[in-house]
């Protein structure tokens, strides 16, 4: 490893493997130069552990570098040192142009969102549909809802052409089919659309690929997580079937799921005092569906407690079927639109990330040096779990 400086800060060269390992990402603690990036990174205990693997030169080297926040880790199989160089210094717009593809409920309702809450981070917001129609519906509506003598305060939307889609800042995927009906006896309806998504999100990555998208590729449709890893995939697959690596990197790909299961846990959490601490010390880990892992507190922890939150988090959608609903508004607003604007922001939010092969939510933010994920001390009881829904998401294929 050597020490390269570009206009942010400094760059820290690794040879980590493409299928397990992202671009560049933050540097903030020694331990993530010890192996290949895992869940490991989430939790500062282990990382310490990691850090004793390091020079001691090295950590000289480098100290003032991560105190300062500075520093980014370049994965060379991801591109030589100028090429990082050209990219981390390449002029970054205030305002960003976001384009939507599909525009069901929740799609529409992302759209709405977005516009209302987008006016400091959103330079334009495209759309594309199949159905014409309602494209027209959503530019004419959309561009209808203005402040009086304010009227550029608002993003502005404008319909696309398919091959504008890659033409863009943020690309966000709300396309979907197969949700069963509500009143189904289904308990993960998230899982039954996997494979009818698969297909649709495999199709536009490949043309991210073609179209050498440099953006970020936001994946809001069900289920987030399996899909984000899809698109990974499909998009560095060559016509042989081959991974080549020639697509998205992994940092360019993020899952918007878990942002409204951590909004339900606080919305429990508000009406029984017993689940209080998660209000202000409770975190959300893991994918969008049965494998949510929600933790009442890092610091007093409770592992009984976390669970029967957890439960009542996943199943929050069941009782808005229940009353004859489909539970989209809540996802398109906490998990996508709100979190989104954060991620354009550069501020903390919650998606999942690729971390070791797979894409795992987490708390994080996207900055200049990178994409940096929250490490926190975590205790065994809640890491043991975070290992489980870690290895059940390396199970989906």
């Amino acid at each position: 490893m050597k020490r390269c400086e570009f206009q942010q800060g400094v760059m820290i060269p690794v040879s980590f493997p493409r299928e397990r390992s992202k671009g560049f990402s933050r540097l903030t603690h020694f331990g993530q130069l010890g192996e290949v990036e895992g869940l490991f990174c989430l939790d500062s205990n282990a990382l310490q552990e990691k850090s004793q693997g390091i020079s001691q030169e090295m950590k000289e080297i480098y100290r003032t570098d991560i105190e300062q926040g500075n520093a980014t880790i370049v994965n060379l199989n991801w591109g030589t040192l100028e090429q990082w160089k050209k990219r981390l210094e390449k002029p970054q717009q205030e305002k960003k142009r976001v384009h939507l593809l599909a525009l069901g409920d929740v799609g529409s309702t992302v759209l709405t969102a977005l516009k209302l809450l987008g006016g400091d981070c959103i330079h334009t917001l495209g759309i594309f549909d199949v159905n014409e129609n309602v494209c027209k519906r959503w530019e004419s509506e959309l561009n209808q809802a203005a402040f009086p003598w304010e009227y550029d305060k608002l993003p502005e939307v404008v319909i696309l052409k398919e091959e504008e889609l890659f033409d863009c800042d943020m690309f966000v995927f709300c396309a979907s089919k197969g949700i069963p009906p509500v009143g189904s006896e289904v308990k993960d309806v998230r899982m039954v659309q996997f494979e009818a998504n698969k297909g649709i999100v495999s199709l536009f990555a490949k043309k991210a690929r073609m179209s050498q998208f440099e953006g970020l590729f936001a994946v809001v449709s069900d289920p987030v997580d399996p899909l984000c890893k899809a698109a990974f995939m499909a998009s560095n697959t060559d016509e042989n079937g081959s991974f080549d690596g020639k697509g998205l990197r992994p940092e360019q790909i993020q899952g918007y799921g878990l942002g409204v299961m951590n909004a339900r846990a606080a919305y429990y959490a508000k009406k029984e005092e017993r689940f209080s601490s998660f209000l202000k010390e409770g975190r959300a880990y893991g994918p969008h569906g049965q494998d949510l892992v929600i933790a009442n507190s890092i610091h007093a922890y409770d592992d009984t407690l976390s669970k029967e939150l957890t439960q009542l988090a996943i199943d929050a959608n069941l009782r808005t079927r229940e009353l004859g609903f489909k539970p989209y508004v809540a996802p398109a607003i906490s998990s996508a639109a709100i979190s989104l604007i954060l991620t354009l922001r550069g501020e903390w939010h919650y998606s999942s990330n690729f971390l070791g092969g797979v894409y795992m939510g987490c708390r994080n933010r996207t900055t200049p040096w990178g994409l940096e994920l929250e490490s926190l001390p975590l205790p065994k009881q809640l890491f043991v779990r975070l290992e489980k829904a870690f290895h059940g998401l390396e199970g989906i294929k």
